[in-house]
């Protein structure tokens, strides 16, 4: 295997790229290319390649899914539209946004398609509540951030505190109102998207976490589909600020979800009950 000057090798079956100001169109046709390769080279060889994480800072793109309607965009603006061949409907990636495509072998991993979805999210779900808890702005006390079986991607929730009793808290979990949803909690939010592609076993594309980007971009869509939406960003409620040594940066919140899927992808972190209809 070569690696190349912006590869980085996480395990012996794992490695990361980092792409910056990545036009979108050259960077699918080199994911799927790359996809395409090591599908020959398991057919025709048998060789298992290192599977891949893609860390892109994408320059500001809408892009539209396989089954995407038009109707969800709303106003055309000077900002690319591009038709791809990843799942769901529109969305919007950009500068201050964490892109990260997934080009894994799925059979080598013993993973389905519900396993990679489920692992993406719940990955995501660690990270932000991680941030949540250790970073958190004056406003976040309660709020959590929870995947849901009806809606792909992953949302932020208020858990209200004066629905949540002293009995309800284990004394050895002080965090437990910040980690999980109780009855009355509310819905505020989307914090982040996913769509992916499988061919042949092979997954690509990814997620897309909003960590400190220009939320106004999402104005133009019904982001994935759904009409009024409230796209939510990372650094309105975790204290970011490259200045401050305390405070949370793009880099820090991407080395820690690169590490959460890499121990994921090498069978450290099990997979937790799958979220409830909501």
């Amino acid at each position: 295997m070569t690696l190349h000057s912006n590869d980085t090798l996480i395990s012996d079956t794992l490695l990361s790229k980092s792409l910056i100001a990545a036009d979108y169109n050259p960077t699918h046709d080199a994911m799927l290319q790359r996809t395409l390769k090591r599908i020959a080279l398991k057919k025709e060889q048998g060789l298992r390649t290192p599977d891949e994480l893609w860390i892109v800072d994408h320059n500001d793109v809408y892009t539209l899914g396989q089954a995407g309607k038009e109707e969800h965009i709303l106003q055309h603006t000077t900002t690319p539209i591009i038709k791809t061949d990843r799942g769901g409907q529109v969305t919007w990636h950009g500068h201050g946004q964490l892109v990260i495509y997934w080009l894994f072998d799925l059979h080598s991993l013993g993973w389905s398609v519900r396993h990679l979805v489920s692992h993406a999210e719940q990955a995501i779900e660690d990270v932000v509540n991680d941030c949540l808890k250790n970073h958190p702005l004056a406003t976040t006390t309660n709020i959590s951030a929870h995947a849901r079986r009806d809606a792909p991607g992953v949302y932020l929730y208020a858990n209200h505190a004066d629905t949540i009793s002293n009995n309800d808290i284990d004394k050895n979990d002080t965090n437990k109102s910040n980690n999980e949803l109780n009855d009355n909690a509310i819905m505020i939010g989307k914090i982040a998207s996913l769509g992916f592609k499988i061919k042949h076993g092979f997954s690509y594309h990814g997620i897309a976490l909003n960590v400190d980007c220009d939320l106004a971009a999402f104005n133009a869509i019904n982001p994935c589909g759904y009409a009024g939406m409230q796209m939510l960003r990372l650094s309105d409620f975790s204290a970011m600020d490259t200045q401050l040594a305390d405070a949370l940066n793009y880099e820090q919140v991407t080395q820690k979800l690169i590490d959460n899927i890499a121990q994921r992808h090498a069978g450290l972190i099990e997979l937790r009950a799958i979220a409830p209809k909501s």
